[in-house]
């Protein structure tokens, strides 16, 4: 047994925005082992998003516990919740939320600004990530200058340039042709193998499923089987 890295216990989430409450989440347990490469699966609605968000942080359950390396993450107050994002959880999102007026360099410098990295080191820890995701030659590139692919690969860099545990990783083949998705799995297998990242993806996408070494499926909002695989 490895050390766990995820552990949600009896997490529900129910929305009451709508006259009809909605249950996204229904008492889902998820343990998850440090250098994991998981896949999040199921129909849409399933609740597969809704989880990532909790195990991230960005939302709350409304009954349950959620510890992510060993912190109760579900009692930390919004600041800190903040922080330790910052310090442990890199996000990978389908849409690339890239900031259009920045260069490939200065959005993955940005989280380690925030962290306040000093100005050195931080253009050593880029240039190094952009040599990882295969665009060291893109340094000064905008998003709006670099295909879907390329600026995935530059959001992968972003996520990883705190030197996070965890990489949540939101259907981040969904805007990508086959090429692309395939080296962006590529990249992230490698990562995963080599740092011991360990890597969370909700997905629909065949060739992420097929990369995963655990592929965990949820129907609405339940787990509904949790299998281990040998990836192609």
């Amino acid at each position: 047994m490895g050390k766990t890295i995820i552990d949600a216990h009896n997490v529900s989430k129910t929305y009451k925005e709508t006259m009809v409450p909605v249950k996204a989440l229904q008492d889902v347990h998820l343990h998850i082992e440090e250098g994991e490469f998981v896949a999040l699966v199921g129909p849409s609605g399933s609740g597969k998003s809704t989880l990532l968000n909790m195990i991230g942080g960005l939302d709350e359950p409304t009954s349950g516990t959620v510890f992510v390396d060993g912190v109760e993450i579900t009692k930390l107050s919004e600041n800190k919740m903040i922080d330790f994002r910052l310090q442990n959880i890199g996000f990978v999102f389908q849409s690339f939320n890239l900031i259009p007026v920045l260069t490939s360099r200065e959005n993955i410098g940005f989280v380690l600004q925030l962290q306040k990295v000093p100005k050195k080191d931080r253009e050593k820890r880029v240039l190094e990530l952009l040599r990882e995701v295969g665009l060291e030659e893109k340094v000064n590139s905008r998003p709006g200058e670099l295909s879907g692919g390329q600026q995935q690969r530059v959001a992968v860099a972003r996520a990883l340039a705190s030197k996070p545990k965890i990489i949540l990783a939101d259907e981040p083949t969904a805007n990508l042709d086959s090429k692309s998705a395939g080296n962006l799995m590529d990249i992230m297998a490698k990562l995963n193998q080599e740092e011991k990242i360990t890597f969370l993806f909700s997905t629909h996408d065949q060739r992420v499923i097929e990369k995963a070494r655990r592929v965990i499926t949820l129907v609405d909002g339940k787990v509904d089987s949790d299998v281990v695989q040998t990836p192609t």
